[in-house]
Parts: C-alpha cells; sequence; structure tokens
C-alpha cells in the first residue's frame, strides 16, 4: 500500500513522458528486449527512454532546460490530483466489502481515476506538443524518421508472430 503513491508519480511522469519514449536499438537497429524506438503510446515500459530520445536527437543546452521545465510544469500541474486519488485510494483500501459506504467510495474512487486518467492524457498531449515546439525543424524530420522506422519494425514483428501462431495451431491439430 505505501508504494501506491511512488508508483502513480512514476506511472503519470512515464505517460506524460511517453510522447518521446525511446529505447535505443541495437547496432543493427532492432530494439533490445523491452526497448523501443519511436514514439511510445503509454504503458509502464521505457520511461527513461525520453531522456535517451533527447541524447538521439542531440538537443542543444537550451532545449534540454526547456524540455526539463516543461516535464517540471507537466507535473506539478498533476501533483495535486495525484495526491488527492492516492488518498482517495487509501481510504478505500481501509474499508472492508461489508463496511457501510463502501460501493460508494468503489465508484467515487473510480470516477476519481478516470478524472485523473483523462487529466494526465490531456497532460501528455500538451507535453509533447510543447516539447515537438522546441524541436528544430531538422529533429523533427529526425523524430519522424525514427517513427516511422518503429513502425515498421513493430508491422514486421506481428506478421512474424501472426505466422508463428498459425505454425503452432496448424502442428497441434
Amino acid at each position: 500500500m505505501r508504494k501506491i503513491l511512488p508508483l502513480s508519480i512514476l506511472l503519470t511522469a512515464a505517460l506524460g513522458c511517453s510522447a518521446l519514449v525511446f529505447a535505443a536499438p541495437q547496432q543493427d537497429g532492432t530494439p533490445t528486449a523491452g526497448q523501443h524506438a519511436g514514439w511510445q503510446h503509454g504503458g509502464h515500459r521505457g520511461h527513461h527512454g525520453a531522456f535517451m530520445a533527447l541524447k538521439k536527437l542531440n538537443l542543444t543546452d537550451d532545449q534540454k532546460a526547456q524540455v526539463k521545465q516543461i516535464f517540471k510544469q507537466g507535473f506539478s500541474q498533476l501533483k495535486p490530483q495525484m495526491q488527492a486519488v492516492h488518498q482517495q485510494r487509501a481510504a478505500f483500501e481501509a474499508l472492508t466489502p461489508d463496511a457501510a459506504g463502501y460501493q460508494q467510495a468503489a465508484a467515487s474512487l473510480a470516477q476519481a481515476e478516470a478524472a485523473l486518467t483523462q487529466a494526465r492524457v490531456t497532460q501528455g498531449a500538451a507535453t509533447r506538443a510543447q516539447i515537438y515546439n522546441v524541436l528544430t525543424s531538422a529533429q523533427k524530420s529526425q523524430l519522424a524518421t525514427m517513427r516511422a522506422e518503429r513502425q515498421q519494425r513493430m508491422q514486421q514483428w506481428k506478421q512474424q508472430h501472426a505466422q508463428q501462431a498459425n505454425g503452432s495451431t496448424q502442428s497441434a491439430q
């Protein structure tokens, strides 16, 4: 239970950073286990990858400072809402299922979680847009190339795994 707030903060930071989540590919361009290249669409993986993406884009010191400020600002805007949801979650978890108001507390927590998720997604989009505006035209082009390469690798991965799945179901018959 004590790990929920740090986890919530970490997940929120990861979602806020998800716009730039990249992982360093291997020499042949394929990502290593647990790594991704291109824009990440949420999830728990690769939250440190945003900073790797900045290295790949060769940001200037001024750009790095601007990006850092954007991340700080986004996190500070979500922090009060995250803390409120954390307190509400702790209060809910302190209840037993047979306690009066248990279902109401569950519904209220669900609404608070939904509002926080909406705020995180909205803030993440705003953060991505602000960071994108910091990039030069060359960096934006490089980012688009990296994104296209990632999508191509993902498509190849899906096709490979679809073929493997079809082969294993046919051999099972």
